[in-house]
């Protein structure tokens, strides 16, 4: 308090402060201090605790002092961008991570802060290297230590692929691992040969790519993990999956040879397909038809059975009778269908007499 007060009593603003009139010479309003009035009044009151007591030499140090030691306590205050994330550094050492917007920490040199992008999509080429990596103005240089590798069931492939990541924590990302571009790209490849040797070379080449690209990814970012690296797998994209330039073409006549095998052997079973339901109807309708033809004559058989017995037993009552009557009715049977010629033999005639069957049979219209 006493600090205080004496400062008060110094200061223009204090109730001992001078006050000077208004033009009008009322002498109620007090004007604004003195500027050099305040400094003065500061460096005396600084000046009591400085060893030497009062010097009217040691005032523009002091208020240099003041200055610097304001504008150092100022430059704590730092901005972080929304694409990065701040840093803090104590003595070099890591301490915590700021989000965007404006921040504070401890001036230089105590603490310092480092904002790296962690918005910014960063891409690695496994298996060759296109212009922004080799500074070549086009085309694509094969790197082919990297992208030949052995499959599951015995064969090479020739694979490249792109791996695309962003910062998850710069903290991590800073201060885990030394060269962050080497360790994606190690890990990746790890993950990529570790897919591919479980993998048949014919699922690589057609519609198992988006699945060995999913599995890569998260066995990446598994090892990524374990790192602590501070790293996001954000995609990794296949460039490219062929067998070796140099069995390429013994590989597609394989190929071809593979397509017309598939080709035959899909022919075959519709042709099976066909043939076989066919045959089965055509066998069923002949059983159906046998199976008919036997109730028929099974039938026909038990009919005609009956129909003996029938007439063996009026034939035992009556034989005289039955015998005509069969005879009647077998040559009713007979003479049916064929033409007749009825000779009287009472007519007088000779013994062969003349009969004019042409013209016999055109009146009878040749029945």
């Amino acid at each position: 308090m006493s600090l205080t007060k004496n400062f008060l009593s110094q200061s223009p603003w204090g109730s001992g402060g001078p006050s000077r009139g208004d033009n009008n010479g009322s002498g109620s309003r007090r004007e604004p201090p003195n500027l050099d009035e305040l400094i003065g009044n500061l460096q005396r009151l600084i000046g009591k605790f400085l060893p030497g007591g009062k010097s009217g030499g040691s005032k523009p140090i002091i208020l240099g002092l003041v200055i610097l030691l304001v504008i150092w306590a100022l430059s704590g205050l730092y901005r972080v961008l929304p694409d990065e994330q701040g840093v803090v550094l104590r003595f070099g050492k890591f301490v915590t991570t700021t989000q965007p917007g404006l921040n504070y920490h401890i001036p230089f040199p105590v603490e310092r802060v480092l904002k790296p992008k962690v918005t910014k999509v960063n891409r690695i080429d496994v298996g060759f290297r296109g212009a922004s990596d080799s500074g070549r103005s086009s085309g694509i240089g094969e790197v082919p230590e990297e992208s030949l590798m052995l499959t599951g069931d015995e064969n090479i492939v020739d694979i490249n692929y792109s791996v695309f990541w962003v910062i998850k924590d710069a903290g991590k990302f800073l201060f885990n691992i030394q060269e962050p571009v080497e360790t994606v790209k190690a890990a990746s490849e790890t993950a990529m040969r570790e897919v591919i040797a479980k993998s048949e070379i014919q699922s690589i080449l057609t519609e198992g790519r988006s699945k060995i690209e999913v599995e890569v990814q998260d066995i990446t970012q598994n090892i990524l993990d374990e790192y602590g690296s501070g790293i996001q797998i954000t995609q990794v994209q296949t460039q490219k999956a062929d067998p070796p330039s140099q069995v390429i073409d013994a590989f597609r006549d394989v190929q071809a040879a593979r397509a017309d095998r598939e080709r035959s052997k899909n022919e075959a079973e519709a042709y099976a397909n066909d043939v076989i339901p066919r045959a089965r109807g055509d066998a069923e309708q002949i059983l159906q038809k046998a199976e008919a033809y036997k109730k028929e004559v099974v039938a026909a058989a038990e009919g005609e059975a009956s129909r003996f017995l029938a007439i063996y037993n009026e034939y035992k009552n009556a034989k005289q009778v039955t015998q005509e009557r069969m005879y009647l009715e077998t040559m009713e049977k007979v003479l049916a269908d064929i033409d007749k010629v009825i000779i009287d033999k009472n007519s007088g005639q000779g013994v062969v007499p003349y009969l004019p069957l042409p013209e016999l049979k055109k009146t009878t219209g040749g029945n």
